[in-house]
């Protein structure tokens, strides 16, 4: 049986100045809805001013909230259509 491929895309943008660097992504899913996140990253007055490095960090804290939110998401629509939680007890 051939499945049906799906993709999301991922926007990833970034604002930088001479010691932060700012990271917003969005990814729009099939049923519509939106889900975005942000991601920071600091440079020391003492490093040397590495643009990449600071997008790299930033991306990927971005990217680790939009994952959490994404988890989010998906448990509270099982939530939803089972009627109990499906988050793990602590």
């Amino acid at each position: 049986m051939l499945k049906a491929a799906v993709g999301w895309h991922v926007e990833l943008e970034f604002e930088e100045d001479q010691h932060r660097t700012r990271a917003a992504c969005l990814v729009r899913l099939p049923d519509g809805s939106e889900v975005r996140a942000h991601g920071y990253a600091s440079r020391h007055p003492a490093d040397e001013n590495q643009a990449r490095v600071g997008e790299e960090i930033a991306g990927a804290r971005a990217l680790n909230e939009l994952a959490m939110k994404l988890l989010t998401k998906a448990h509270d629509e099982i939530d939803q259509a089972s009627g109990h939680s499906s988050r793990p007890l602590s």
